[in-house]
């Protein structure tokens, strides 16, 4: 029979060097600017930082799921890093309607969008631009870049296509068990 040695292989002494080295590393990382949550607006190319810090807070204002994590709206917004960098007008269309929604932002709250608190009055300011373009190119590109990332699915209860294993016909269209029988 083995014999498991239950003691702990750390001590007191290992733990409190380890957390004596982690507090000045913190402190230069939080004096520098350097955040593990911006660090992917960070890897762009065309766009600056603030302005896909800005797309993610508009995705997440235009189509509001407390039930996902930011990971799934940034999958859906950093492809138009990649659009902006082979197209201008693509990378103008952003940029200026970014700055026109910050504008706003300012006379209205003296802040630009991404800290306007209430989600509230961030839907006031969208919809003052929701016949832009720029509103409806990121409304439009967003319905598809966010809803057909496979794992989301199952959060809003969509089991995929059926296509391939049947259809609806064969496969859950007379699984309707709330509806009164006739």
């Amino acid at each position: 029979m083995r014999e498991i040695d239950r003691r702990s292989k750390h001590s007191r002494r290992v733990f409190i060097k380890g957390a004596a080295a982690a507090v000045p590393v913190a402190a230069v990382a939080t004096s520098v600017g350097v955040s593990i949550d911006n660090a992917w607006a960070e890897e762009t190319s065309a766009l600056s930082p603030s302005t896909m810090k800005t797309l993610l807070k508009v995705a997440r204002d235009i189509y509001p799921h407390d039930v996902l994590g930011d990971s799934y709206y940034i999958t859906a917004i950093k492809p138009w890093d990649g659009k902006a960098a082979k197209d201008p007008a693509v990378k103008s269309l952003i940029s200026d309607g970014i700055a026109r929604l910050d504008q706003n932002a300012r006379d209205r709250h003296k802040v630009p969008y991404v800290e306007v608190a209430w989600e509230a009055d961030r839907v006031v300011l969208l919809k003052e631009i929701e016949q832009s373009a720029f509103f409806q190119k990121v409304r439009g590109d967003l319905v598809v870049s966010l809803y057909n990332q496979k794992e989301i699915w199952p959060r809003f209860g969509y089991e995929g296509s059926s296509a391939e294993l049947g259809g609806y016909i064969d496969r859950g269209f007379a699984d309707i068990d709330w509806l009164p029988k006739a």
